[in-house]
């Protein structure tokens, strides 16, 4: 099929859904299918097979979008609009593949071209306001449920990616459209020798400290105040590494890190390329992720598990879709929990029993060819309802 897909955000960027979208790029490429993507003017080019990667026009001098809803993106997504007006105008496409708000212009496009759209849903619409703290308003709130009833109700399939999404498509009434496509596809990362790791874990741990790594944005929902509290209260000897975040983040998180007097055993590293965060991943002796909101399953979690590596995670919804006492450290989301499950993580067998588990059990569910066939059922899906409508 020639695919038109709609993506409103800086791409690409080593963020959680630009990551996405490229792993649904490079599969349907992998599928034998044409994808003009349009997206906006931020983000670097990549190089796949079919894929033509198309950008509205810098016309407001937007150097930087924030994660999550911004009054910026209302210009930026009039503009996305436009584009693939036109685009659609001059072309021939056989479906609109749309992701997160863009499904909205998807929808009433696919009307107007008579076209099967498929919705590509990273996260809800009014949670997010409610996540990014944008805003407290019930008005607000309630224009986007209806928004996203809207777009569910005129999509032809619904791509979720964590049970949280598909348990809300199922309330809804839309379940038949639903298919759940978790992201664990991982970039490729170079192969290291144990040399080049062990060189590289001294460059943080020169004393042959042990390594509890965090990785991923900066965000207040990851809980990383709370990570440092916790590392305040661990006995000397461990180094707690985080990377990931901007310079003014990282400034931020150095201050909270002295004001806690553990600056000599907290490094922070800026954020680095996806393809590097294996390395890290391999130095560490305990994985941390200590999200305090959100209902969405981090997309780091799947390739945390693949590790091998002890992961210690707050026991909320976010990651309990995914994991629990079996394959993971739960703890209370608070500094004493995460405390009590670093420890246990590192110096207790159970951990690395647990971590030897999820191993297992990701190598065998979370593959490339599974997730080749959740994107075919996809636009299966979408061409079907289509027809049948």
């Amino acid at each position: 099929m020639k695919i038109l897909m709609l993506a409103p955000e800086p791409f690409f960027q080593p963020r959680g859904t630009p990551i996405s979208v490229y792993f649904r790029l490079k599969a349907l490429s992998d599928l034998g299918h044409t994808v003009d993507l349009l997206t906006y003017h931020l983000g670097e080019n990549v190089n796949l097979k079919n894929i033509k990667i198309m950008r509205i026009p810098n016309l407001f001098s937007i150097r930087t979008i924030k994660i999550g809803p911004s009054l910026v993106k209302i210009p930026l997504d009039f503009l996305l609009f436009l584009k693939a007006f036109l685009q659609l105008a001059k072309g021939r496409y056989n479906l609109i593949f749309s992701h997160e708000e863009a499904a909205l212009i998807g929808v009433f496009l696919g009307k107007i071209w008579r076209l099967p759209h498929l919705y590509d849903m990273h996260s809800s619409l009014p949670q997010q306001l409610e996540n990014f703290n944008f805003s407290r308003s019930e008005l607000l709130k309630s224009a986007f449920l209806s928004m996203e009833r809207f777009i569910l109700k005129n999509s032809q399939a619904v791509i979720v990616i964590c049970q949280d999404l598909l348990r809300r498509v199922k309330k809804n009434g839309f379940e038949k459209r639903a298919i759940l496509l978790e992201n664990f596809i991982d970039f490729p990362c170079p192969e290291y020798s144990e040399g080049q790791i062990e060189k590289k874990r001294r460059e943080f741990a020169p004393k042959g400290e042990k390594i509890v790594l965090y990785t991923g944005n900066f965000q207040s929902y990851q809980g990383l105040p709370l990570f440092l509290e916790a590392a305040a209260r661990i006995q000397e000897g461990i180094i707690f590494l985080l990377v990931g975040g901007n310079k003014a983040e990282l400034e931020e998180m150095k201050n909270k890190a002295k004001a806690l007097k553990i600056q000599d055993r907290v490094v922070f590293v800026e954020r680095v390329s996806p393809s590097l965060v294996p390395l890290f991943i391999s130095l560490a002796d305990v994985l941390v992720s200590p999200r305090l909101s959100g209902t969405n399953t981090p997309l780091k979690i799947y390739s945390l598990l693949k590790s091998g590596k002890p992961l210690v995670a707050t026991n909320l919804w976010t990651h309990t879709q995914v994991l629990n006492d079996g394959n993971s450290v739960l703890v209370d989301p608070t500094a004493q929990g995460l405390t009590d499950g670093i420890a246990f993580a590192l110096f207790n067998e159970e951990a690395k029993q647990r971590a030897r588990k999820a191993k297992e059990m990701a190598e065998k569910e979370y593959t490339y060819p599974v997730y080749l066939e959740k994107i075919r059922q996809s636009l299966d899906k979408a061409k079907a309802n289509f027809k049948d409508n």
